[in-house]
C-alpha cells in the first residue's frame, strides 16, 4: 500500500480482509480481516509489480482490488498449509 497513510492503509486492510472472507467463505473476525487485508496488499502489489512491472499507487480503488485479490491468495495458501499438517 504505497503512497497512502497508516490510518487508511488500516481501514483499507479491514475492507480487504473483509471482501476476501466473503469470498474465500472463511470466518475470521475483524483483527484477522485487518491483519490478512494488509499482508494481502503487500503480496499482492509484490505480485502486481513482479509480473506488470508497475504499481497501483495514487488509486484507493486499485489498492482495495490487489489487496482482496493478495488475502485472496494468502487465504487459499493458509489454507493449503493447514490441510497438509
Amino acid at each position: 500500500m504505497e503512497g497512502i497513510g497508516w490510518f487508511l492503509a488500516i481501514i483499507l486492510g479491514a475492507i480487504a480482509g473483509w471482501i476476501a472472507e466473503k469470498v474465500m467463505k472463511s470466518n475470521m473476525g475483524l483483527l484477522m480481516n485487518i491483519i490478512v487485508g494488509i499482508i494481502g496488499a503487500l503480496i499482492g502489489n509484490f505480485l502486481f509489480d513482479l509480473l506488470l512491472g508497475r504499481s497501483a499507487e495514487g488509486s484507493i480503488i486499485g489498492q482495495l482490488i490487489i489487496a482482496v485479490v493478495g488475502a485472496c491468495i494468502l487465504i487459499w495458501v493458509v489454507r493449503m498449509v493447514r490441510g497438509r499438517t
